[in-house]
């Protein structure tokens, strides 16, 4: 009886156990198992709270909005620019000679260059070693600022040759928004050069980080980078003619068996950057339209939020219907009111006995009629249709500006093994770490500023009287300077330090808005300090407007530059150069037309300059000879900063013009240059770039550029290279000055561009080895021979 009992007790408790337990499934809208007691609670016994699964995601569409833009240096002002997504050429952007060719460079790719265009070279900085590398630098005002609906990754990689001889290049740039104002993201750039011949190899590794705020009342753009650059000297090779005039040579050499001046000598530089720039405007709002793409970003963001609410009450088993929201599974459903009964009694215009009757609320709109009543709801629809699209937009009138500009700056350059006689003084035995000496070198150079900047601008378009912006400035700079400096009688040098300081005033007067008209005009004066006396004007316009079916636009430019010398200019000792001067400001005048139609694809360039107290580098050696006079190296090399007091003129014309014929392009580029002075300043007369294609697409999807281009320029005494400076340098010894030029450079490419992706496959200079055979771009350092490329970049938005 017992065990009955106990047996009957158990079943009872487990009868009630299932019952307390039971669960009844049901699958939702996502095909999703969602699981409910009996009393229709959800229950949950998943690592996933939420029970979604992303592959079952039915949110479409990710919003692939970006927005690139640049910033001035000075003022931090916007300025809209075009991500570099188009093939058109992508093949030439891989190249430090420049997209189409203009460059000179010692050789081997992400070397030292200078353009052969005068016109289009940069100015020199206060620390002039890094000058010669812009192609592996980006500037705060030529950096892309990114704005994302969604996360924006690039990915680009180019490669050629081998582990012994080849080169790589990695670009990696991801940007992302935190909410619409506030952006950050990062660009990671490595260059590696292995080079073609001995002793040329160089890497520079880049990092940046960026951070922008773009907000009605503040602004904000942040840019930090740093910057390792390590590039092998190996002075040019021995003898031109190991290349030109192989047969001549009694020993025949392969390409990377070439014998150089130099080995074990290196230029190394390091660097750190930082720009901060921030405004605050004061202004008004507006409401204006939104593209599409905000447009459809607004529709993604409100289907998002909707679809999250409707997943978050199916799972709390609530009721969406207006009526019942938050109604839980097992709570009675509340029916909708349903308006006055059908067998309901009007009693009466009075509201009570007794009572006298209210007044009519005549604030309110009277509706007398369905037709009226239609009327408005159609009018408030086709409202809020309008406002679904519109934005407010903030119009700032006044803005109250600050930058920080901090740069600091590392170099050595370093030589482990010397040529005897190769160098025409010493100075120092032993540096001051004491870890070289007799013929090893270790020179140090630093450079630390710092500048800030304060503005007060008054912005144009804030009204229909407010045609140009008007700004003001002040800057004030701190400098120091660190370099290799020797005690009366001593043998190992010491770093000596040098400090000063720039105050600085100007202003900008500018129009940018509209599509007819814009000028800039701009002016900067040094106030005090050792840039007292500087002077910048610039100024330049457009005009813009309809003729036969197309924009024609006529831009002029010009300015006035009175620029100091730089410290390095004028003060500078290393082991074997060195230079104590004064040197004058220098001063140029330049003026520009340029008249551009795009119908014809045409657009013509003229330029005048004229400079005084033209500063320049300058390099001078002798030829060392064997005993059958065949040149075997160099000796007595010097160098160093010269200047001319006398005027040079030069005169630039340019016509670039593109033919088409069906898929059939040919693109040309002519630039004629003359220089007065040929002996400071010397300029190829003629330099040429053209490019023969065909464009057309497969599938209509693969876009594809197949042909060939090539770069020509006559014969001049192009600069040489002064690698203790790392500088291009005038030839200053009238016997062994060395012409380059009259030599055709040729590539042939095809481009392929498809959806979100771009690559390329070329062959840079395929007439290697025909016929002068006089391939360089620097006298001594030849350019690589045939060599095959291919490189691809890849965007992605999630």
């Amino acid at each position: 009886m017992t065990k009955k009992r106990h047996l009957l007790l158990t079943l009872l408790a487990c009868t009630a156990l299932s019952l307390q337990a039971q669960v009844y499934n049901e699958m939702d809208a996502d095909g999703n198992i969602i699981q409910r007691d009996e009393f229709g609670n959800t229950t949950n016994n998943s690592f996933n709270p939420n029970r979604r699964d992303s592959t079952k995601n039915k949110n479409k569409e990710v919003p692939k909005g970006v927005w690139a833009w640049k910033v001035d240096r000075r003022f931090g002002d916007i300025k809209r620019a075009e991500l570099d997504t188009m093939p058109h050429l992508y093949q030439n952007t891989i190249y430090n000679t420049g997209v189409y060719g203009e460059y000179n460079s010692t050789g081997n790719n992400y070397s030292p260059r200078q353009n052969r265009i005068f016109i289009d070279r940069n100015p020199f900085s206060e620390f002039i070693f890094t000058d010669p590398y812009d192609y592996t630098t980006k500037q705060p005002d030529n950096f892309l600022f990114l704005n994302t609906l969604s996360p924006y990754t690039n990915i680009s990689y180019d490669n050629c040759g081998d582990k012994q001889n080849g080169e790589d290049h990695i670009d990696a740039k991801f940007g992302v928004n935190a909410g619409k104002r506030l952006g950050v993201g990062f660009d990671l750039d490595y260059y590696y050069g292995r080079g073609y011949y001995q002793n040329q190899a160089n890497s520079h590794f880049r990092a940046s980080l960026y951070a922008s705020y773009v907000g009605d009342r503040y602004q904000m753009h942040f840019l930090g980078s740093a910057y390792h650059r390590k590039v092998q000297e190996n002075g040019g090779i021995v003898n031109d003619n190991y290349i030109t005039h192989p047969e001549l040579e009694t020993t025949q050499y392969s390409e990377e068996e070439i014998p150089t001046v130099l080995s074990r000598n290196y230029n190394r530089n390091n660097s750190q950057h930082l720009f901060f720039s921030h405004r605050y405007n004061i202004g008004f709002y507006r409401k204006v339209k939104m593209t599409e793409e905000e447009i459809k970003a607004r529709q993604f963001a409100q289907a998002s939020a909707k679809q999250n609410q409707e997943q978050k009450a199916k799972e709390k088993g609530e009721d969406m219907r207006m009526e019942n929201l938050g109604r839980k599974g097992n709570e009675p459903i509340h029916e909708a009111p349903k308006g006055r009964p059908a067998d309901a009694k009007i009693m009466g215009d009075e509201p009570g006995s007794g009572k006298p009757a209210e007044q009519a609320d005549t604030t309110r709109i009277q509706v007398e009629s369905q037709e009226k009543m239609d009327s408005l709801i159609a009018e408030k629809a086709k409202q809020d249709s309008i406002d679904a699209t519109m934005k407010k937009e903030y119009v700032p009138v006044t803005s109250i500006i600050h930058t920080l500009d901090l740069n600091n700056y590392d170099r050595t350059y370093y030589a482990g093994l010397s040529p005897t006689n190769y160098y025409a003084d010493t100075f120092y035995d032993q540096d001051y770490e004491g870890e070289t000496s007799g013929q090893g070198i270790n020179d140090k150079y630093k450079y630390l500023s710092v500048k800030n900047t304060f503005g007060l601008a008054l912005l144009e378009g804030f009204n229909k009287y407010m045609k140009a912006g008007l700004k003001g400035f002040i800057s004030y700079e701190m400098r120091n300077y660190q370099m290799p400096a020797l005690y009366e009688g001593a043998t190992q040098y010491y770093l000596a330090k040098y400090s000063e300081h720039c105050l600085n005033v100007g202003g900008q007067l500018s129009k940018t808005q509209g599509q007819t008209f814009h000028f800039n005009l701009a002016a900067e004066l040094g106030v005090t300090g050792m840039q007292s006396g500087a002077l910048a004007i610039d100024f330049n316009t457009d005009l813009n407007f309809k003729l036969w079916g197309d924009t024609l636009r006529l831009a002029a430019k010009a300015f006035f530059h009175r620029t100091k010398p730089s410290f390095f200019h004028e003060n500078y000792m290393s082991k074997h150069l060195k230079w104590d001067q004064s040197l004058s400001a220098q001063t140029q005048t330049h003026i520009e037309g340029v008249f551009t139609y795009e119908k014809t694809n045409t657009q013509l360039r003229v330029a005048v300059d004229e400079l005084q107290n033209y500063i320049y580098y300058g390099i001078s050696y002798n030829n060392t000879t064997g005993a059958n006079g065949t040149v075997t190296g160099r000796s007595a090399l010097t160098g160093g900063v010269f200047q001319e007091s006398g005027n040079i003129n030069v005169l630039t014309a340019q016509l670039r013009q593109t033919f088409t014929l069906g898929v059939l392009n040919w693109e040309n580029i002519v630039t004629y240059q003359n220089s007065s002075n040929k002996d400071v300043l010397p300029l190829p007369q003629l330099n040429v770039f053209t490019n023969l294609f065909l464009s057309f697409k497969i599938a209509k999807v693969l876009s594809v550029e197949f042909g060939g281009c090539a770069t020509y320029f006559t014969k001049y005494e192009a600069p040489d290279y002064l690698p203790m400076i790392g500088q291009f340098a005038i030839q200053k010894n009238a016997d062994v000055k060395q012409e380059i030029g009259g030599y055709p450079f040729v590539d042939v490419y095809a481009n392929f561009h498809l959806k979100r992706a771009r690559f390329f496959v070329s062959m840079s200079h395929v007439n290697a080895g025909s016929g002068s055979k006089e391939y360089f771009l620097t006298p001594h350092y030849p350019t690589n021979t045939r060599v095959l490329r291919f490189g691809v970049s890849w965007n992605f938005y999630n």
